[in-house]
C-alpha cells in the first residue's frame, strides 16, 4: 500500500480518468485494459473492476479463488473510476483494504465486479511469499479491521477449515480475527460503513438480497 501511494502522489494532481493498482507478478493479454475500459464505458456506475485472477497449473489455466463473490475484485488488479475513487476516499492503510473499498463503493451506489472471462495470470499464488498460516492470520486480522459480523466470520472460518489447506486456513482466520480484539487493533472508523457491511452479511446468511447476489 505504501508503494502504491508513493506512485499515486506523482499523479494525484494530474487530470486522470482511472487509476490502476496492479501487482508486479501478473501477465495478461495486450488488449486487457482496452477490454476493461469497454466495460466501464458500458456502465457509468461501474466504479471498481478488474479481471479474473488465474494460475497456470501444469499448462491449465485455473481460477485462483473460485468462491469469491462477483462484487469482489482481487487486490492484485483493481481499476478505479475517478469519481468513485474520490467518493470512497481512497484506500485504508491496513489489511482488508481490498474489501472496504468495494463495500463503501456499493454503499454509495456504485457497482464493483470481477469481469468474467477476462483472465489475468498470477505467477505466484496469493500468500505464497509469507506462507499459508501467516497469510490466513493476516486475512483474519483484515476481517476484524473491516468489521466483519462475528457470526458471519465464524461460519466463514468453519467453511475454510474444510478447504485446502485443511484446518490451517480456518484456524488462521480465527486466530487473526481474535488477535484483533485482544490487541485492540484499530478498526475502520466509519461506523455507518461497518453497519452497512454487517447488514449485508446478515442478509447473505438469511438468503436476502445482498452484495453477494
Amino acid at each position: 500500500m505504501d508503494a502504491f501511494y508513493e506512485g499515486y502522489r506523482l499523479i494525484e494532481q494530474e487530470p486522470w480518468d482511472y487509476v490502476v493498482k496492479l501487482d508486479g507478478d501478473l501477465s495478461f493479454a495486450p488488449d486487457y485494459f482496452e477490454k476493461c475500459f469497454d466495460h466501464f464505458n458500458q456502465n457509468n456506475r461501474l466504479g471498481i473492476a478488474g479481471g479474473t485472477i488465474c494460475n497456470n497449473v501444469s499448462g491449465v489455466v485455473e481460477v485462483e479463488a473460485k468462491a469469491d463473490p462477483q462484487f469482489h475484485v482481487r487486490g492484485a488488479t483493481k481499476i478505479y473510476r475517478r469519481a468513485c475513487w474520490l467518493e470512497i476516499g481512497g484506500l485504508i492503510h491496513a489489511p482488508g483494504w481490498d474489501t472496504m473499498d468495494e463495500v463503501k463503493a456499493n454503499m454509495l451506489g456504485w457497482t464493483t465486479r470481477t469481469i468474467d472471462g477476462l483472465n489475468v495470470i498470477h505467477h505466484r499464488l496469493t500468500g505464497a511469499a509469507s506462507g499459508a498460516w501467516k497469510d490466513r492470520v493476516k486475512n483474519g486480522t483484515g476481517c476484524y479491521i473491516t468489521g466483519y459480523h462475528p457470526l458471519f466470520m465464524l461460519l466463514k472460518c468453519l467453511k475454510r477449515m474444510g478447504e485446502k489447506p485443511y484446518l490451517i486456513g480456518g484456524c488462521g482466520l480465527v486466530f487473526g480475527f481474535v488477535k484483533g480484539y485482544i490487541n485492540r487493533i484499530p478498526q475502520v472508523e466509519d461506523k455507518v460503513l461497518i453497519k452497512y457491511f454487517r447488514q449485508q452479511q446478515i442478509n447473505r446468511l438469511l438468503g436476502r438480497k445482498s452484495l453477494w447476489e
